[in-house]
């Protein structure tokens, strides 16, 4: 049954700590995972969830630590000594183990390698945080097994055998050749129906997928739901065989691409979550804020100009909202469907002039549907002439901003701006302004008298 917290269940838990009721404590950790109280360390305080961590068993404790937020975790971490770190991250895969140590202060880091008690996992951890953020060098662990083409299946699970005690789960047998260059995939299924004395060069599989360590963190993710992987090799800039990234840190990636493009979609211009402080929470809010409110102050200049008009048909200020609202809800509409085609990296090559085409079409039908419907509601309750002019100017509206919510996110994916901006308040404060515009120009039109 999936595990529910609940503030009456960390009640509970503050008060058994402020009571030192470890029994109590150690019953309920005993029987919840590690993501779960992970769960509960994030609620508590950091007095509080450090004395609850001090209680987790040697197995469970850096598990738990993973599972943490990257603030309960830095707040955690700087209550323990360099030597308390290195214990925690010994009995880690060498990949969580360079997240944790890169989240810590630079003379931290060189404190905590040289506690550590297994030489080669420090070596690793210092490889691993030096490759850039968001490549594959900084996603992989350096724990796998691979062996050499030259032997045989009997040698080969000899081999196995030796290098699988730092390896959790096994997906697959890498195969390199004398210069360690990595050369194709031995299935497990191969290497148990194979013959004893059948060569590796003679079973593996040379066709098999990998990326370098400077491949973007995207890319990986990417080429690992492409191909449905599990587990990706690693080479260098020589082709050698340095690493694997397994499914569960490209979830990551993905999830943290998402979460960072819905905060662009909604202006967010910084990577900030609930926790963060206010001012950090306001500076990632205000430019977008600044960029509607300027839009505001120019559709309000383009209302002042046709200020006679209005004077002498009052009636056309009534649509003035809606005509706003539709434009920026269709451009948002478009610019979303587009964003996604290019995250999928399925809008390429001469796939973008029939997009481009199906959009304007899809706008052309909405914005028949809407204007005719509106025609026939301000018909009902205003004059012909002021029905003519919101159902054209709707129509246009909704065509346009079918167009800009289409190719704005393409031209700035063109510059390498981020698209999921489209989305957000820049699309939404265009289309107001030529919504606005649109709409009087052809009310000057349609009325005829200005």
């Amino acid at each position: 049954m999936p595990f529910e917290l609940t503030s009456i269940f960390i009640e509970d838990f503050k008060n058994a700590i402020e009571k030192k009721n470890v029994g109590f404590l150690n019953e309920q950790l005993h029987e919840l995972y590690p993501a779960d109280i992970a769960q509960v360390l994030n609620r508590l305080s950091v007095p509080e969830s450090a004395y609850v961590y001090e209680l987790l068993d040697e197995d469970t404790a850096p598990e738990v630590l993973l599972e943490l937020d990257d603030d309960t975790r830095e707040d955690l971490l700087a209550k323990f000594s360099a030597k308390k770190i290195a214990e925690q991250i010994d009995n880690m895969d060498s990949d969580d183990a360079a997240d944790v140590v890169s989240e810590l202060p630079e003379e931290m880091q060189d404190q905590v390698l040289s506690h550590m008690e297994d030489i080669e996992q420090a070596s690793d951890i210092a490889e691993l945080i030096n490759y850039e953020e968001g490549t594959a060098g900084s996603l992989m662990a350096k724990e796998l097994v691979s062996v050499y083409s030259f032997e045989t299946v009997n040698a080969c699970i000899d081999e196995i055998r030796k290098q699988t005690d730092n390896v959790d789960v096994m997906y697959a047998v890498y195969v390199v050749d004398n210069n360690e260059k990595f050369i194709g995939v031995l299935s497990l299924k191969k290497l148990i129906v194979s013959h004893p004395l059948a060569r590796v060069e003679e079973i593996y599989e040379t066709e098999a997928q990998f990326v370098k360590t400077n491949t973007s963190s995207e890319e990986v993710a990417e080429v690992m739901q492409k191909h449905d992987l599990v587990v990706l090799p690693v080479v260098d800039q020589l082709g050698r065989l340095v690493g694997r990234i397994t499914i569960d840190d490209v979830v990551d990636v993905i999830k943290e691409t998402a979460d960072e493009n819905i905060q662009r979609m909604s202006g967010i211009s910084d990577d900030v979550d609930t926790n963060d402080n206010v001012w950090r929470l306001s500076r990632a809010r205000i430019p977008w804020l600044l960029v509607g409110m300027c839009g505001g102050i120019i559709g309000s200049r383009i209302i002042g100009t046709y200020e006679t008009q209005i004077k002498i048909h009052p009636e056309m200020a009534y649509f003035i909202p809606l005509i706003g609202a539709m434009g920026g809800n269709v451009g948002v509409q478009s610019s979303a469907i587009i964003v996604q085609a290019l995250a999928n990296n399925t809008l390429i090559g001469d796939r973008i002039g029939p997009k481009l085409l199906k959009e304007l079409s899809v706008g052309m039908v909405n914005g028949l549907i809407c204007s005719i419907l509106i025609l026939a509601y301000a018909f009902l309750t205003e004059d012909w002439q002021l029905s003519a002019t919101v159902s054209v100017a709707l129509f246009t509206v909704i065509l346009f901003a079918s167009f800009l919510g289409t190719f704005v996110p393409l031209t700035m994916n063109k510059f390498k701006i981020n698209p999921a901006l489209a989305t957000g308040p820049f699309v939404t404060t265009l289309n107001d302004i030529i919504g606005i515009t649109i709409y009087f120009l052809v009310g000057r039109i349609l009325y005829g008298t200005f």
